[in-house]
């Protein structure tokens, strides 16, 4: 097989000049032991509703499976390194912590207006067919960054870098080129656990390895039902994602604050109020997330949330508002809102709300709340 040379300089300095902050360049064959970890992380039943990384798992271990015309791979990060410490909002309990990624304009819609013309400007330059992609494709990009030298894969699983800790976003050009690839990333992380000791629910069984159903991420974001009794006091006021074990990363030393306009924390998705968060409805939601990542997550998802950082904050000026929230036509809401209203107000008068409301509803899921222990 022949590579070509030249377009590498080319391409990564185009990449640069786009915005990007690292490219390597990987074969578009990845090696067994990205697919044997994917293959005993769903064994293990540890992507929990995730039932897509499942469905197309064989594409997600061979990205010829995915398209197999594909030579080689461009990888692509960009920084988006806080100017803030991100630990620092868990202290401000009446307000909700919201993951660094997400307080800023959505980054597929940052990457994608890039790789697209990074992508054309390959195609129309070398004749080459193209294909991008950000994180919404049966791509592992974590593995892939890894093997074109972009980082390595810490001990949380997520990509480390020498130059930008562990704050990176990933993008993928899939092309017919031949591109000679770079060399991948050593590992180190030597004998740190730092990111694994601060975990506030135990999500990694061991270095290298996730259960993603402790996951904070995965609970506020992915997971669709009622967050599990055992996690939601550790969730603290995190409404949306964790940065717990990113923000410990030592490497994170040597970390840049990202440059571009583009990834400005909004003030309203900072540190914003849960008294105010509360209050939305479907409309609301939208208008005030209007293109950032948390308007996927959706109202229903996101209230349910609040109500638990709410029943963490100990703030009992919020008793009202909640209780707004124990007839919702959403189950979870209606449940978070049960299970709040038992972490806020005196046993006595749950009892009260209890009998008042219990008859009337019918969801077996909320009817357990209602039963917690006095």
């Amino acid at each position: 097989m022949s590579f070509a040379t030249e377009p590498k300089s080319k391409i990564r300095n185009r990449a640069l000049e786009l915005g990007f902050d690292a490219v390597g360049f990987a074969p578009a064959e990845m090696g067994g032991s990205a697919g044997k970890h994917l293959a005993n992380f769903l064994k293990k039943g540890w992507h929990g509703d995730m039932g897509w990384l499942e469905s197309r798992s064989s594409q997600r271990k061979k990205p010829r499976n995915l398209w197999p015309e594909a030579n080689s791979i461009i990888a692509v990060a960009l920084n988006y390194g806080p100017k803030h410490n991100p630990l620092d909002a868990l202290t401000e309990k009446n307000r909700g912590s919201i993951s660094v990624y997400a307080q800023g304009r959505d980054y597929h819609k940052i990457i994608k207006k890039r790789l697209r013309i990074l992508a054309h400007e390959i195609h129309h330059l070398y004749k080459a067919d193209v294909k991008l992609f950000v994180d919404t494709a049966p791509v592992m990009e974590k593995p892939i960054a890894r093997a074109a030298g972009l980082g390595w894969q810490g001990k949380h699983t997520n990509l480390v870098s020498r130059h930008f800790g562990s704050w990176i976003f990933l993008g993928e050009i899939f092309t017919t080129l031949k591109l000679e690839p770079d060399t991948a990333a050593p590992d180190h992380c030597g004998s740190c656990t730092s990111c694994i000791d601060t975990c506030p629910t135990n999500a990694f069984p061991e270095p290298y390895k996730l259960d993603a159903r402790r996951c904070i991420s995965y609970l506020t974001i992915e997971h669709s039902g009622p967050i599990p009794h055992e996690f939601r006091e550790a969730i603290g006021n995190r409404i949306y994602g964790c940065d717990d074990c990113l923000s410990v990363c030592p490497w994170n030393r040597f970390a840049q604050t990202h440059k571009l306009d583009e990834l400005n924390p909004h003030v309203e998705k900072m540190w914003p109020h849960l008294a105010d968060l509360v209050e939305l409805d479907d409309a609301s939601f939208r208008e005030i997330f209007s293109g950032s990542p948390i308007k996927r997550l959706g109202r229903d998802r996101f209230i349910r949330n609040v109500l638990i950082a709410i029943g963490n904050s100990g703030e009992k000026t919020h008793i009202e508002k909640v209780k707004l929230l124990v007839t919702d036509p959403c189950p979870s809401v209606r449940g978070a809102a049960v299970w709040t209203l038992h972490r806020l107000l005196k046993q006595s008068d749950f009892k009260k709300l209890r009998y008042g409301y219990v008859r009337k509803e019918t969801d077996p899921t909320v009817l357990a709340e209602w039963e917690l222990p006095n």
